[in-house]
């Protein structure tokens, strides 16, 4: 008689742990032993996962040993060293850190857009996208199914939490610093109220402002977190020469990321088509009535699993371009929720194979 697979959790002490250990709750129980694992110094918390209470263990050799599926929502570092130590002991790695998303060797999966890559994976690891990517793949390949995508402009508009728990903890302190005051009228005067140990991981102030910058410096001013939006859209969508040119701007928004898309096709677009296709594709609602003062914002999607997508214009100069505005819950979709698909479908994979 086969058993359920078992699932180790990394990082699950993290913000998109908690996100994580909810979905576990929430979806249908395809798991048997869920063991929760991270660092030495969150190891003996108990928490709360499908009603019971389970005590957090210390990520090592042992406590790897004997499950079939370990999800890493770990930082690079953590991944990229145990990442490899869980495949070689046979589980099945899906790790959704940036460790290991450019390895030829390692599918980068989206399940809604190429659900087939989960399963050639050489080295035992699939990697989930970053949670930028995730807010548009969803929507952007669907129409790239229909009209042949063949160029990609996005502004992207990253919430505090995407750079973690002490980006949230950054901009709640400076909106309190800020709230019931007069600042934001005279040039620094934010900058100064905050103070240089108030910008939390951020370049500058977030509250009452925007920060045209997230990730590190690369080659000719470019950002690590644009670079990778064009790596894995590539990977993801299997167009190695798609021209992708992104920009991404911190915004004082807590949790889920809007993206505002320009995107090219091969094929002349209509936006009653596309509103037909987006309204039929899996993972995505559209809601796209202006006139009505309907379309989607932060606040109004946060919490939520899918893309939501509005504002669905044709461009004024070009008939093979579409005009969009995303957003997308970048702890649930945008990490957990992906990770935890995956996670699914390889379980669903083992099962079928008879190897539990």
């Amino acid at each position: 008689m086969s058993r359920k697979p078992a699932l180790a959790v990394v990082g699950a002490t993290g913000a998109v742990g908690a996100v994580m250990l909810q979905i576990l709750s929430q979806h249908a129980d395809v798991w048997g032993d869920i063991r929760l694992l991270s660092s030495p110094r969150s190891a003996g918390r108990k928490l709360a996962v499908r009603g019971e209470e389970t005590e957090v263990l210390a990520l090592d050799e042992e406590t790897l040993k004997g499950v079939d599926v370990v999800v890493f929502l770990a930082p690079e570092e953590v991944a990229a060293r145990w990442a490899p130590v869980a495949a070689a002991q046979g589980a099945v790695v899906v790790d959704a850190s940036p460790a290991f998303r450019t390895d030829p060797d390692v599918p980068l999966v989206v399940p809604e857009i190429n659900p087939h890559a989960v399963r050639v994976r050489p080295r035992g690891i699939v990697a989930s996208p970053g949670c930028t990517t995730l807010a548009l793949i969803v929507a952007v390949g669907a129409l790239h199914a229909e009209f042949a995508l063949s160029e990609l402009v996005v502004s992207a508009y990253q919430a505090a939490s995407g750079a973690g728990q002490a980006g949230v903890a950054a901009l709640r302190g400076q909106l309190s610093t800020v709230a019931g005051t007069e600042l934001g009228a005279t040039p620094g005067d934010v900058r100064r109220a905050v103070g240089d140990d108030g910008t939390g991981p951020f370049p500058a102030p977030l509250a009452l402002n925007v920060v045209p910058w997230s990730g590190t410096v690369q080659e000719d001013g470019w950002s690590s977190e644009e670079l990778r939006i064009r790596a894995e859209t590539r990977k993801i969508l299997d167009l190695p020469g798609l021209r992708v040119a992104a920009t991404c701007v911190r915004v004082p928004v807590v949790t889920t990321h809007s993206v505002a898309v320009h995107a090219r096709f091969e094929r002349a677009v209509t936006v009653a088509r596309a509103h037909e296709i987006l309204a039929t594709s899996p993972g995505v609602v559209l809601y796209d009535d202006p006139a009505a003062g309907d379309f989607p914002t932060p606040a109004d999607v946060v919490g939520t699993d899918p893309t939501w997508v509005g504002r669905v214009r044709r461009d004024l100069d070009d008939e093979r371009t579409l005009e969009f505005f995303v957003c997308g819950d970048n702890l649930r979709k945008g990490a957990a929720l992906n990770t935890a698909q995956i996670a699914e479908s390889v379980a669903a994979e083992l099962a079928a194979a008879g190897s539990l």
